[in-house]
């Protein structure tokens, strides 16, 4: 990284300029009330939600939910601990959503959208995916739909696109995965129309976790004794988002990149200047906002070719996410990335319920 996070001093926000003066748009990476404000403030027009993120939201705001938690359970007596997490989570995404609707409903449903995700623990079942799609779409206008980015997930994510559900391709991390969602969207879209069916209200997106796709470059060199040039795995995601992008555009398919997973300012300031989103945790926000990294267009800047070559010669887990052809569809769920950050939301969503537990049965051994 040639750039430092340093004190910015103009007066609009280096977040608010990249929203402004370019293309590229920028989410809050959290449900939580106060971060959201902030965002939308600087300039964001969507938000996003995972299993992580609500375990988050829970301790940030516990004297929100620790009470509802409890109301809920005292109003439904037969209900199971998952059935009262997934009430907690489906209420913190609907206070998202109508923040954002003014945003939506301004911008003909492409923007002001809050994503929630599926259930981790149904990644196998592309019926149960479907099911649970169904009704989350009863919740808000605004609602998008997040699914694995794996064979069973695509699956789902095509049919639910085809009834006028918006989704959003999670759980991605290289060029072939999000190549099958666009072109699982882009039949999915055609469908829809060709019966008849508006689909300007649609917006779908593809998501590469590019900090995730660094993580698992790095952890592959550690683990295979691979020495590589300090900083050079910091540019696999970016290499990544950017070879897709170029795909995207030439194949005209309808569906935008989102980069998620944030580790440096480079995932930020490389993206600015591109037709992209990006969605960014509230600790980076501030810190990018606080930084005198300059706010140009660096979309056209090729990733440095040292780097490149150097990632393609020694790391053939690179190649598989940077060739559109590097990994087949049913290579998706076994890539390393995606076994690592589906067992990371499963782990979450369990540590959620726990939660859950532990607040609908407290320790006796603990003094209140």
């Amino acid at each position: 990284m040639t750039e430092t996070l340093t004190p910015a001093t103009s007066t609009a926000s280096p977040l608010q300029r990249t929203a402004s003066e370019f293309p590229t748009e920028y989410w809050n990476d959290s449900c939580n009330e106060s971060e959201l404000r902030y965002a939308m403030a600087n300039g964001a027009v969507g938000a996003t939600t995972n299993p992580t993120i609500v375990g988050t939201v829970m301790q940030q705001e516990y004297e929100t939910w620790a009470p509802r938690v409890r109301e809920i359970a005292a109003a439904n007596p037969t209900w199971t601990d998952q059935q009262i997490t997934w009430q907690i989570i489906e209420e913190m995404a609907i206070r998202g959503w109508r923040m954002l609707e003014p945003v939506y409903e301004e911008s003909h449903g492409q923007k002001g959208r809050l994503s929630i995700q599926i259930d981790p623990t149904l990644n196998r079942s592309p019926e149960r995916m479907i099911e649970q799609a169904r009704h989350f779409e009863t919740l808000a206008p605004n609602v998008q739909i997040k699914f694995p980015a794996i064979k069973a997930g695509i699956e789902a994510m095509e049919a639910v696109a085809e009834e006028g559900i918006s989704i959003n391709a999670t759980v991605s991390f290289t060029v072939p995965q999000v190549l099958a969602v666009g072109e699982a969207m882009e039949r999915a879209l055609a469908k829809r129309e060709a019966a008849g069916h508006d689909t300007s209200w649609m917006a779908p997106v593809a998501t590469i976790m590019i900090g995730r796709t660094d993580d698992w470059v790095k952890a592959w060199a550690k683990r295979e004794g691979v020495t590589l040039t300090p900083g050079a795995a910091d540019w696999a995601g970016i290499a990544v988002f950017k070879r897709a992008a170029a795909i995207f555009e030439e194949r005209g398919y309808r569906t935008r990149l989102l980069a998620a997973a944030y580790r440096h300012h480079l995932h930020w300031s490389e993206l600015i200047g591109g037709d992209v989103s990006m969605t960014i945790p509230y600790g980076w926000q501030r810190l990018f906002n606080d930084s005198s990294v300059e706010v140009v267009d660096r979309w056209a800047n090729p990733v440095p070719p040292a780097y490149l070559d150097e990632l393609t010669d020694k790391v053939p887990e690179f190649v598989k996410a940077y060739e559109p052809d590097g990994l087949t569809i049913d290579e998706f769920g076994s890539y390393g990335a995606t076994q690592r950050t589906l067992r990371a939301f499963v782990a979450s969503y369990w540590e959620l319920v726990g939660a859950i537990d532990d607040l609908l049965i407290p320790n006796p051994d603990v003094k209140a």
